[in-house]
Order: C-alpha cells, then structure tokens, then sequence
C-alpha cells in the first residue's frame, strides 16, 4: 500500500487528543512518530479512565480506546524535558525530524525550551507546528483551552445545537468531538507544509487552534452574521420539517426510531415520496400540487407525514426508501456507526491488535489513498519504546543507565 507520508518523522510533545490526533493520522499515513511523555506521569490522557460518566478502558486490560484513538502507530519515550541530562537527548530527536509537534502552552514551552526559536536553532529547517485553543496571537495566546470552551462554546456549535427554549446548552455529540477535527485540520496544514518545503525549500510554522477550526466548521451562520451586521434570526422551528420544507427534518417510526429527510428540492421529490409511502392522492392535493404551494404549506404538509411515518416500523421504511432519489438518512446512536455497513465496506472501521494480543477495532481516519484502507498500529504502552529510540541515536547500555539513574528518561 502506498503511504506517502513514509520517511516522514514526526516529533511530538503534547498531549491528550487535539493535537497528538494529528500525529496520529500521519502514522497512519505512513510516518514514523515518536511521542515525547513526561518521565513520571506521561500523556495526562492515561489518566482518563472513564469520561462522561462511561468507563473509557477496557476492564481488566491495557486498551483504552480513548488513548488509542488519537496515539496509534507511535512509539513512546520517556524524557523529562526538565532535566538537563535530558536536553542532549531532545536535540537529537529534533535532528533527526522533519516535523515538530506541540500544544504546550507559551509558558511551558519557554520553561522547557521547545520555543520555535529553540527547535529551530537544533534544526533549521524542521517544520513547527503549534495547536492552540484561541490562537498563537492576541490576549488570549496564553489562555488553555479544550474543545468543549475554545471549538464548542466559543465557535457557535453549542449555540447552534441548542433550542432557543433549551434549560441548558446542548452538550458535544461525542468526547474528543472538536479535538478530531482539529487534529485532522492539523494533518493536512502538516501535508502543505512539506510539500513547500519539497519544493521551495522553505520551511513553515503551522498554527491552528481549535476557536478557529471550530469558526471553520461553523461559517454558514458567522458569515450570514457577517453579511447581517448581527445575529442571523433564528425562525421557529416548526415540530416536523423545516419552515418551507417538508421533506427536510427528522421524523419518528412507530416503534420510536428516527429518519432524517433532507431533499431540498421539495418539487423534484415530492412525487415521488408521496408514491412510496403510498400516499398518491398527496401529489395533487390542491393544498400541495405546485412547489409553491407545498412550501407556502409546508408545516401542514409535515404534520401528514409524520403521521404517515408514525404507522409504521423503522426497518419497514429503511426497506421502502431503499433505492429513492430523494435524499435521506437513518439515525444513528454510536453502536450503529460502529456497525455501519458503508463504513465496514470501505474499511473505515479497522482492527488493531493490542498490547495483550487482542484484536480490537477503531474508527480509521476518512482518507484513503488507491482505494486502500489505513492499517491500523496499536498506541505505545508509556516509554514502552524508550530504551529502543535511544539505541537508534547511538547511545550505548551505560549511558542509558546514567540517563535512568539521573531521571532523565524513563
């Protein structure tokens, strides 16, 4: 299989998902990355054993999903960035990388040394990437942040996921949710940097903090605001399809199921569905037998097919719509993705063998090269790799021990 990324090397020192995610989707790519872990406690992410209330590692096993999501396909090293005896052993690294990797804040950064000018003064010529929540400028460049606050709250998603009526700000869809996407934008910032640097020789700094993918990912409104000089309206929503659409918005099967419609050509569809929910006489309804009308009436027109949905069960109508022009979806909670039939066929859903020998599954990155899907490697057990990635930088057995003796690497 050809992984274009293969040659690559990646260093990163960071932690939890946002930006290790990214490194994550270049070893699948093909690169090899070394994780840099704090001696003691490493990745703060090992500690998360179990998340919104569900437990995140599996009982009685090393596997954690939650840590091997973002981290497989690395190799782990135990270093204690602090420590001078650990300094040499960094520089090395970051000799030998085309890319650095971090989300440390400034202060962190400083304190530690792995400042843009401190990289580059070991390796001119490395690309240096920095994840952030609000930006590697402003007022807020030294300000921490996760997906919930800097993607979610701030960039209009929680917002625009919650009812105006709403007690409480709708919650993210999944952990990780805004920290995937980020350390996916990452990946690809990554990508153009090398090929500049391929062609031009000129190397890069790549930023992006999760505000801005999260403002990214939210465009449609902000420019509406944009264009409005102030919040966009928000219409009441009628309780079946949309204001001027009935045949775009979720309706309920009788056994408590969920079916997305979005044909956002009523006209075009309109007959047709009307023929497979067996409904004929609805397409020269006089209330709905010209596009103008069906959308002047359009709320009305929802209120007939969610009874019509309501009649029967989810399966009868997945087997119906089957084969439809309109557009539409089932509703899925996270078992049903995992068993999704398009994303097993295109090898979306990938194994990975863990540390104890069990073939566990995970969700592969979305990009495929030649039709091939990625081959998953499990994520390092912490400084699992430590005493093999300082052999490769020509360090010998007692230098090891010096180095493990002064708590410089575990």
């Amino acid at each position: 299989m050809h992984q274009p990324m293969q040659g690559i090397r990646v260093l990163e020192v960071a932690q939890f998902t946002f930006v290790p995610a990214a490194a994550a989707v270049l070893a699948d790519w093909g690169a090899e990355v070394v994780k840099v872990e704090h001696a003691e406690r490493g990745d703060g992410q090992r500690g998360l054993v179990n998340v919104l209330g569900v437990d995140a590692i599996v009982d009685g096993s090393s596997f954690s999903p939650i840590f091997e999501g973002p981290n497989r396909g690395k190799r782990s090293i135990g270093l204690a960035l602090e420590k001078p005896e650990a300094r040499a052993i960094l520089d090395r690294l970051i000799e030998q990388s085309d890319v650095f990797l971090t989300n440390f804040l400034p202060d962190a950064r400083a304190k530690l040394h792995i400042d843009l000018e401190d990289v580059r003064r070991v390796n001119p010529d490395i690309i240096y990437v920095r994840g952030s929540g609000f930006g590697a400028r402003g007022a807020e460049a030294t300000k921490g942040g996760y997906d919930m606050t800097a993607f979610w709250a701030r960039s209009g998603s929680g917002a625009g996921a919650t009812p105006q009526e709403a007690a409480r700000l709708a919650p993210m869809p999944a952990g990780g949710y805004g920290d995937n996407l980020g350390g996916m934008t990452i990946a690809g910032g990554i990508a153009a940097a090398l090929y500049a640097r391929a062609t031009t020789g000129e190397t890069s700094v790549v930023d992006v903090s999760l505000l801005g993918v999260g403002a990214w990912a939210t465009q449609f409104t902000v420019n509406l605001a944009l264009m409005a000089g102030g919040p966009p309206p928000r219409p009441p929503v009628p309780r079946h399809g949309s204001a001027r659409n009935p045949l775009v918005g979720s309706y309920r099967t009788s056994d408590g199921r969920w079916l997305l419609f979005s044909m956002l050509q009523p006209g075009r569809y309109w007959g047709e569905f009307c023929t497979v929910v067996d409904r004929p006489d609805l397409i020269t309804d006089p209330r709905f037998d010209t596009v103008e009308k069906l959308m002047a009436d359009a709320p009305q027109a929802a209120e007939i097919i969610a009874e019509i949905i309501s009649g029967r069960t989810f399966d009868e109508w997945v087997s119906l719509f089957d084969g439809i022009e309109g557009q539409w979806a089932i509703v899925q909670d996270a078992w049903g993705v995992a068993n999704d039939t398009s994303l097993r066929e295109n090898g979306m859903i990938a194994t990975v063998r863990d540390s104890d020998g069990v073939d566990r599954e995970l969700v592969a990155n979305p990009v495929q090269f030649d039709e091939t899907p990625a081959r998953l490697r499990r994520g390092p057990q912490f400084a699992e790799h430590t005493d093999e990635i300082l052999r490769d930088l020509g360090l010998t057995d007692e230098q090891l021990i010096e180095l493990k003796i002064a708590g410089a690497v575990t």
